[in-house]
């Protein structure tokens, strides 16, 4: 698509900032839509597997679209250096509308079979893809049209977009729940989400024509900057180079995890672990999104007087110091019942540990056998904290429920039928003792705390937006304008699609081998820890910076 700069007046600075936020508030609408729905994509998608393994089939879809978005950066940045950002990320709005109302008319498994799954995950490649050139061209565009003293202020309304966009995505889920019902929405209606992002996408479409070349980009082109190699210049010399690792380690370390904890893990643990309704948890977090949207303009606003530096590591600090405190608070919160039986009545599991395996199985393909592996795989599955303590070798397992004991059978020498059986006997027995100690099957919706509930996401999303705030100005003034596109958005992308986009996956199976529910706040925890250390002692303060002479 050519380019239009030259041609007319360009646009006032507010429109340009409203068309870059408005296409990728799109974008996230998108994206979210898939992590809101992957309780129904996984029955429809994977339904021969199981409901637990369909669920991590599912988040570990989730989690490809993230995981290619590296690349999608690394193709589009090349781009976005060599023949300008306008046409750019015009290319991956179209991309990732397309992928998107295709995976609302693809058919299921009961229909196609193993090809729906496989069509699923390619719909989620591309949309990983087209997310990885957004970003950082939305970012740069408006950065590079924005005066120093106000960068951070009108960088931080493109962050803002993704609490917009998961805004929208939640109005429209819940909007069209409640019209065709429940059943319905199980059934059919889930793909309504997905087919109106082709309406969304041509609006957002038609405003982004609109824009022109960014200023910094025409005055390189218009000084004969040389023919530029982007991935060469940004990767492979040091004074390029060092900031990449910098931005990557220093900033997207943190904003990956917190961010993608804040948003998408307390989603899980409050739908799989604590057992709440997810109409309750969708209204919840959609509560949240709105409550917390303006934070990201106020933080953004914030760095430009105070500095970048010091706002991004303020909301590192209160992530490290709120996520133990706060999930237990949690608990307490939306599922009263499970913490006073967690108290009241601890499970341990006593079983020789060489009989134990990991209990995650991505694949469906484990036997989960032996008795250690029948009773966790139970506990597993309801969702049950537990303790481990280890018994004499080759002794069967046995779960202690408070004052109760059941006891394991050893499977692994049992043919499929019975060991089925045994299984379900085990299950059966360990799910009264449950009931028995006052383990709710669900979370009671009349002794869920709300504003307690709502406070305490509260104080995850806040160390987010301060994060995630200044996180566009301070990316853009790390690098000249020869590779900034290329430069910035690998960083991005490997922070949100590695760290953040395999977070929720890699957190259930540190919960799943350790047997504490808890034990998985560890992966966002490290990452932020060393992001925050590595930011006090390397990260540059950037504010004010001229963005035409970094790097001169």
């Amino acid at each position: 698509m050519a380019s239009t700069a030259g041609k007319g007046e360009a646009p006032p600075l507010r429109t340009v900032v409203a068309a870059s936020a408005a296409g990728t508030a799109f974008e996230w609408y998108d994206f979210f839509i898939f992590g809101s729905l992957t309780t129904i994509i996984a029955r429809h998608f994977y339904a021969d597997v199981g409901e637990a393994t369909g669920y991590i089939l599912a988040l570990l879809t989730f989690g490809v679209g993230f995981v290619v978005r590296p690349l999608g950066a690394l193709v589009f940045g090349w781009f976005g250096d060599r023949t300008g950002r306008k046409a750019t990320f015009l290319a991956t709005i179209i991309l990732m509308g397309a992928a998107t109302v295709a995976i609302g008319l693809l058919p299921d498994y009961g229909q196609i079979g193993i090809v729906a799954p496989i069509l699923l995950l390619f719909m989620r490649i591309l949309q990983g893809f087209a997310l990885g050139g957004e970003y950082g061209g939305a970012a740069i565009y408006v950065a590079e049209h924005s005066p120093p003293k106000t960068r951070g202020y009108l960088t931080s309304w493109i962050n803002t977009t993704a609490a917009l966009g998961l805004i929208g995505a939640l109005a429209v889920i819940l909007g069209v729940r409640a019209i065709v019902g429940v059943e319905a929405f199980d059934a059919w209606g889930w793909r309504i989400p997905f087919i109106l992002s082709g309406g969304l996408l041509a609006i957002s479409l038609w405003i982004r024509l609109k824009l022109h070349e960014s200023p910094a980009f025409k005055r390189m082109e218009a000084e004969g900057a040389g023919r530029r190699a982007p991935f060469r210049e940004a990767f492979l010399t040091w004074k390029n180079g060092r900031f990449v690792l910098i931005a990557l380690v220093c900033i997207m370390f943190a904003q990956g995890a917190v961010w993608y904890a804040g948003y998408f893990y307390t989603r899980f643990f409050m739908e799989r672990v604590l057992k709440v309704d997810v109409g309750t948890v969708d209204q919840l977090i959609l509560a949240v999104t709105i409550a917390s949207a303006g934070f990201y303009v106020f933080f953004g606003w914030l760095s430009d007087r105070i500095g970048r530096k010091p706002v991004m590591i303020g909301g590192m600090v209160l992530a490290l110091v709120a996520f133990f405190p706060g999930f237990h608070a949690l608990t307490r919160a939306a599922n009263p019942a499970l913490a006073e039986a967690q108290a009241r009545a601890p499970v341990v599991v006593i079983a020789d540990p060489a009989a134990c395996a990991v209990q995650f199985d991505p694949v469906g393909k484990a036997a989960f056998a032996s008795s250690c592996d029948i009773v966790k795989s139970v506990l597993s599955n309801a969702g049950v904290s537990y303790e481990n303590r280890p018994a004499e070798p080759g002794s069967v397992a046995l779960v202690r429920i408070g004052g109760a004991e059941v006891d394991s059978v050893e499977g692994r020498s049992l043919a499929p039928a019975e060991l089925k059986a045994a299984r379900a006997g085990v299950e059966t027995s360990i799910k009264a003792a449950l009931a028995e100690a006052g383990y709710p099957l669900k979370a009671d919706p009349a002794r869920l705390n709300w504003w307690a509930t709502f406070g305490v996401l509260m104080i995850f999303i806040i160390a987010a937006t301060a994060l995630y705030g200044p996180q566009a100005a301070a990316l853009v003034e790390l690098f000249p304008t020869r590779v900034r596109y290329t430069a910035m958005s690998l960083p991005y992308n490997i922070g949100t699609g590695w760290v953040g986009g395999l977070l929720p996956a890699a957190s259930f199976a540190l919960v799943a081998w350790s047997g504490n529910i808890y034990f998985g706040l560890w992966y966002a925890i490290a990452f932020t820890a060393v992001a925050a250390v590595s930011a006090i002692v390397f990260l540059p303060e950037t504010m004010g910076r001229d963005l035409d002479t970094i790097g001169d």
